[in-house]
């Protein structure tokens, strides 16, 4: 061993080498970055299919494709986005690097069982690369019928896929619940537990609850493409409206799976960021729960205009109103947290900003979609389309961004350049308000979603919509390879760079095999009163700790 590699201390990138020690691996920090390269490659390819519908719509008229062919591009990106990115992307990335090493613990509770739900996730994302190259998918993703009966497209190949990543999702969620449950350090109790662990716990448990009704609905489906049976299919006496009851009981729980994990990022980046306390632990930890909760009871606002009884939209009209209530508790929480603090503008503060606004803005176009009234007009327009980016791309990808630049330096062991960092973070922002807010415009003058053409009227606002995508995926780019080069010239991280309380921090950055050499000192994850910055190593220590 050379002199150089002789001073790089052992940790868990080094401790084995060869592609076996990689793909046989049951530690979970090895398995999150497996999972982090794959749900990436996903964005990347989700990515690139917005980018080809947006390229199509910047005018009126065929611009580079057909209809069929636009068709396949916006259900392929929704369908790789949401099953292959979104909805694995912070717990089964980050959540699987960061649960065990925040517990202060070796490993998962279950370290083969998390291994397998990798496997699934790739047999599940291969299904979908076959419908891709074997003749596309054109029924949205949703899946819906009776289209899904018509179309000559690989609706089977896709449903499997899905069905098969089901599966890795209720492993996830196992895992995970009986991680918290028998792994928690004496000491932690259930309030002293970091507030990200909080929001993987109740993503768990959605996961484990709702997931089994998508498997289900898929295997009907499959089985009524494959043996005829008239189960959904209104020509052999099925019910089409059924499916999407079926559908949505799943789909909409999960929205909350896709945006949990991104509020507990942001309980984690704020207070770090403002040096201050959390302000309401109890009730950040509590609304976690309640949105589980309150989410399983909510679909029915996807079918407001899907032939339902006045009395039933009513009541979820209601419901849908109530949801809204614990993720208010969250945000002025995290604003309570930021006031008179000492904000500090690095890169994840700056993604939790935009966080702050554009989810804020996501949540409360929700409320017009709750509304009866308003839902009949703004129902399959671009105004939903915007509130869905506004809430899934402006909530969970952008807090994925946050928690991927907040743990970078304890992942790969390298400090990322903060000046191509925070470009990249306000060229995401420009970006992505430029494509989505022209489409609240469209939406509320009746431009219907999922159109090829379009009148002359709305050529302006596609065309910013088309320049604000292109503007996003320039700075994604950036932030990947400035990422990347942060792998072989990035300097050193040292443990704790940021000043947090939480154990992971406690570790070497990248953490050894075992996570801690020492065992961890249990506290209040939200604390940072005794620890001061050390100037010359650039980073936080305690203060009982010379530098």
């Amino acid at each position: 061993m050379s002199s150089i590699q002789s001073s790089v201390p052992l940790n868990y990138l080094n401790c084995q080498r060869g592609f076996m020690s990689w793909a046989l691996t049951l530690d979970h920090k090895r398995i999150g970055v497996m999972y982090l390269v794959s749900i990436m490659a996903s964005l990347a390819l989700g990515g690139l299919f917005a980018m080809l519908i947006r390229t199509e719509l910047i005018a009126p008229g065929e611009t580079i494709v057909k209809e069929d062919t636009y068709n396949q591009f916006f259900t392929l990106h929704g369908a790789i986005m949401i099953f292959l990115f979104i909805l694995p992307g912070i717990p089964a990335a980050l959540g699987n690097f960061i649960l065990p090493i925040m517990l202060g613990a070796k490993d998962v509770a279950f370290p083969r069982l998390n291994l397998a739900s990798y496997y699934l996730w790739l047999v599940g994302a291969v299904f979908f690369l076959v419908a891709l190259v074997t003749g596309g998918l054109d029924t949205g993703w949703t899946l819906y019928v009776p289209y899904a009966f018509q179309t000559d497209t690989r609706v089977l190949t896709a449903g499997l896929g899905a069905f098969i990543l089901g599966f890795s999702s209720i492993f996830t969620g196992i895992n995970f619940i009986a991680t918290v449950h028998t792994m928690r350090p004496p000491g932690m109790t259930w309030m002293k537990m970091p507030l990200f662990l909080w929001a993987l716990y109740a993503t768990a448990i959605i996961q484990v609850l709702a997931t089994p009704v998508l498997g289900i609905t898929l295997l009907l489906l499959v089985g009524e493409l494959v043996l005829g049976l008239g189960i959904f299919d209104p020509a052999k006496g099925g019910d089409p409206i059924l499916f999407q009851h079926f559908f949505w009981f799943y789909s909409h729980p999960a929205v909350y799976i896709m945006i949990l994990p991104a509020m507990g990022i942001m309980s984690e980046v704020i207070p770090t960021f403002s040096r201050k306390h959390i302000f309401g632990y109890k009730f950040i930890a509590a609304s976690s729960v309640a949105i589980a909760f309150l989410g399983f009871l909510v679909w029915g606002h996807h079918m407001f205009v899907s032939s339902q009884s006045v009395m039933a939209g009513t009541i979820f009209s209601l419901l849908t109103f109530s949801v809204s209530i614990p993720s208010a508790i969250k945000v002025f929480n995290w604003l309570a947290t930021m006031y008179k603090g000492s904000i500090a503008l690095d890169t994840p503060m700056l993604y939790a900003l935009a966080f702050l606004l554009l989810f804020g803005i996501g949540g409360l176009t929700g409320l017009f979609l709750a509304t009866l009234a308003a839902d009949v007009h703004l129902h399959d327009t671009y105004f939903v389309v915007a509130h869905f980016h506004y809430t899934m791309m402006g909530g969970t990808l952008i807090a994925f961004l946050a928690g991927l630049h907040y743990w970078w330096p304890k992942i790969t062991g390298r400090m990322y350049s903060e000046f191509w960092g925070r470009l990249a973070a306000l060229g995401v922002f420009i970006g992505f308000n430029l494509t989505f807010f022209p489409q609240f415009v469209m939406g509320s003058r009746g431009m219907p979603r999922r159109y090829h053409d379009f009148p002359d009227k709305f050529a302006i606002f596609h065309f910013l919509s088309s320049l604000g995508a292109f503007l996003t995926g320039l700075a994604m780019l950036v932030a990947l390879a400035y990422l990347l080069h942060s792998l072989f010239r990035g300097r050193r991280a040292p443990a704790n760079p940021w000043g947090s309380a939480t154990l992971e921090w406690q570790c070497g950055s990248p953490p050894p095999k075992e996570n801690f050499t020492d065992p961890p000192r249990v506290g209040d994850p939200y604390d940072y009163d005794d620890l001061k910055y050390d100037a010359e190593n650039e980073c936080f220590v305690p203060m009982n700790v010379s530098p």
